[in-house]
C-alpha cells in the first residue's frame, strides 16, 4: 500500500523506504455511503488517507444546523492531528460514496519516526503548509461576502473541460450552503443570478461554469 502513500501531501518528502514502512502497517476500511467514518468528539488514536470515494467532513451545532469544512477525495487525508496529540477530534467525517480508506495508527507512526528522525522536518514542513492553507480558507471565511465565498468554492473544486470548468459531481444548493455558511435562500438567489447572467450552468449531474465569474457581484 505504499504507492497509495507516494502522491498525499503529509508525507512528501519522506524516502520510499520509511513510506513502504507506513504502507506495511496501514488497515484497509471499507464504508459505505452515509457512513460516519469518525464523529466530533471521538478519541482519536490515527489519521485516515482516501484511497477511493468522496467524503465531507462537517461540524453540527446544537440546532442541528450543519457547517461542511471541506471534502475528500482520493489522495487526500484527514485526521493527522491524532497522529501527535491524544484530543478528540474536531470534527465529523462521513463518505458521500462507498469508500476505501488507508488507516494510519499513532503507534505506527511514531515508530517510523523514530526509526527515522530525520523525517520529522518533511513533515513539520508539511503540516505547516496545511496550517497556512486553513488560515486563508478561514480568511476567506471571515472577510468575503457569501458571493465570493460560493466563487472562491468554484475555484476550488472546478475542473477544466474543454472551453469551459464544471463542478462534478452537482453540488446541491444545500451542500453549497453548508459549504459556505450561508442560507440555502441566499444561495439559491445568487445561483439563479449566475444561470440568468449565462455565468453557470446546472446540469442533472454536474455544474457547468461556461465563462469567468465577476470578481464582485
Amino acid at each position: 500500500m505504499a504507492t497509495d502513500l507516494e502522491g498525499v501531501d503529509l508525507f512528501a518528502g519522506l524516502p520510499c523506504e520509511k513510506l513502504e514502512m507506513l504502507g506495511r502497517s496501514a488497515q484497509l476500511r471499507s464504508y459505505p455511503r452515509g457512513a460516519v467514518v469518525v464523529s466530533q468528539g471521538d478519541e482519536a488514536h490515527g489519521m485516515f488517507v482516501v484511497r477511493s470515494g468522496n467524503l465531507k467532513a462537517f461540524l453540527m451545532n446544537e440546532n442541528g444546523r450543519e457547517l461542511t469544512l471541506s471534502h475528500h477525495g482520493p489522495g487526500d487525508y484527514f485526521g493527522e492531528l491524532a497522529l501527535l496529540d491524544e484530543a478528540p477530534r474536531s470534527a465529523s467525517v462521513m463518505a458521500l460514496e462507498p469508500c476505501e480508506l488507508l488507516y494510519i495508527g499513532r503507534a505506527d507512526f511514531l515508530a517510523m519516526l523514530k526509526a527515522s528522525p530525520d523525517s520529522m522536518g518533511a513533515l513539520l514542513r508539511n503540516l505547516v503548509a496545511r496550517i497556512r492553507t486553513l488560515t486563508r480558507n478561514v480568511h476567506a471565511f471571515a472577510l468575503e461576502d457569501v458571493f465570493g465565498r460560493i466563487h472562491r468554492l468554484f475555484d476550488t473544486v472546478a475542473t477544466p473541460e474543454g472551453e469551459h470548468w464544471v463542478v462534478e459531481p452537482r453540488l446541491t444548493q444545500q451542500e453549497i450552503a453548508n459549504l459556505v455558511g450561508a442560507s440555502r435562500e441566499m444561495v439559491n438567489r445568487i445561483v439563479r443570478d449566475l444561470v440568468a447572467g449565462g455565468y453557470i450552468a446546472t446540469e442533472r449531474n454536474r455544474i457547468v461554469i461556461r465563462r469567468k465569474l465577476p470578481a464582485r457581484w
